[in-house]
């Protein structure tokens, strides 16, 4: 018998965050429906709403190009964006900070750019079993284009330092497990991959919601994240990588604006950082990304985090008390996986979305981490700041009848 048990002080006023404030930014978010699949993409607050709908509706103006008043206060915009990205993730310079479709793009453009040209035949690019597929993917893709070597790695650091050789070229790790919600620890992952020459590629998707970072405090060469898990829009992603490194590559798509000049026989590739953003950017994907960059100056997003910490802590002790629930996630995580034996996760969220509950299950984009927990997929609830106890409660309630409809 699964009851509810209260949740001290989730709700206690905080000058910086309030949550049932914090919650009403949301126009997607009511009574009727309960949205627990942030990890999948998050909710988009007000402000992006509005930031858009101004560019579409005033101010359809493209970026880096005309000169009339409407261009450049979007070409102003979209530098303040790569400003506000820059201090995010405490970046030296904005020159670092690239405009991408995505973490997935992101991390291809390493590969294509930087490893394909360096790779030799028996090199190693050692990458963890944490990973979602787009921090495995093209890897394989280069390793196959160059000869060179994919290296399992579990992710331990006394594992990864006995992996580590001259052959090693490049280590690439998550920030924070999409599955399990494990955060490797990139600061002595950072110093053993820098003792051998080695580039540290950190995919930061998950991580940069619910964690502060440094990439110049911990050395990390490259970083990639996707703006629609940080409330913004789809389609638009970041890549940081550190100057002398992206100075050295090479361009990866051809296109306008990113040289200086161009004739049938040769061009000469722009500066930082336009050299790597051929074509029209997403400039309403920009502009969005930048009032939620705003928006989130006015929270105290270590707040945030602790209440959302606290909601799933709330959310795991209801979870425990069903039979037969078998976790895969660490207990310091807004993320929950989890199965119940001799159910199949998806019949689980077809039951609960009829309910009108979202949730993720699946391989989670992540298969040889799935091999590695002995399954072949689970269900998976993430958690928000916009999030409540009583979407955690309305969640426990339709599964424990989703259950006893299933067994």
């Amino acid at each position: 018998m699964v009851t509810g048990m209260g949740l001290p002080d989730l709700n206690l006023p905080n000058k910086h965050f309030l949550p049932e404030q914090f919650r009403a930014n949301f126009p997607a978010l009511n009574s009727e429906s309960v949205y627990l699949d942030s990890a999948a993409t998050a909710l988009k607050p007000q402000a992006l709403v509005d930031a858009t709908l101004a560019y579409y509706a005033q101010n359809t103006a493209t970026a880096k190009r005309s000169l009339h008043q409407d261009a450049l206060q979007v070409t102003a915009t979209i530098d303040k964006a790569r400003q506000n990205v820059a201090d995010l993730i405490n970046a030296k310079s904005s020159a670092e900070i690239i405009w991408t479709r995505g973490a997935t793009e992101s991390i291809n453009l390493i590969a294509q750019s930087y490893a394909r040209p360096l790779l030799q035949p028996d090199d190693e690019i050692i990458v963890s079993e944490l990973e979602h597929h787009s921090n495995l993917l093209p890897w394989l893709i280069v390793a196959e284009q160059t000869g060179a070597k994919v290296v399992k790695w579990s992710s331990d650091v006394n594992e990864l330092s006995s992996l580590m050789s001259a052959k090693t070229k490049i280590v690439a790790v998550t920030q924070m497990s999409n599955v399990t919600g494990f955060c490797p620890d990139l600061a002595t992952i950072s110093n053993i991959v820098h003792q051998y020459d080695a580039v540290l590629v950190v995919d930061g998707a998950q991580g940069v919601v619910h964690h502060a970072i440094n990439v110049n405090q911990l050395d990390i060469d490259f970083y990639a994240f996707s703006t629609h898990k940080l409330y913004g829009p789809t389609g638009l992603g970041v890549l940081y990588g550190k100057k002398a490194l992206l100075e050295q590559m090479s361009v990866w798509h051809g296109g306008g604006k990113m040289l200086k000049s161009a004739s049938f026989d040769d061009f000469i590739q722009e500066d930082l950082p336009y050299k790597f953003e051929a074509g029209t950017p997403n400039i309403a994907g920009i502009v969005g990304f930048n009032a939620v960059l705003e928006w989130l100056k006015s929270w105290d997003n270590k707040q945030a985090e602790n209440y959302t910490k606290q909601l799933t802590y709330y959310a795991k002790s209801l979870l425990s008390q069903f039979a037969d629930i078998q976790f895969y996630s660490v207990d310091d995580s807004p993320i929950i996986t989890f199965n119940i034996n001799n159910i199949h996760h998806n019949d689980i969220a077809i039951l609960l979305s009829e309910q009108n509950i979202a949730i993720r299950t699946g391989e989670l984009c992540a298969q040889p981490l799935m091999n590695k927990l002995g399954c072949h997929g689970a269900v998976r609830v993430s958690l928000m700041p916009y999030n409540n106890q009583q979407d955690v409660d309305k969640f426990i309630l339709e599964l424990k009848s989703a259950i006893e409809i299933l067994v």
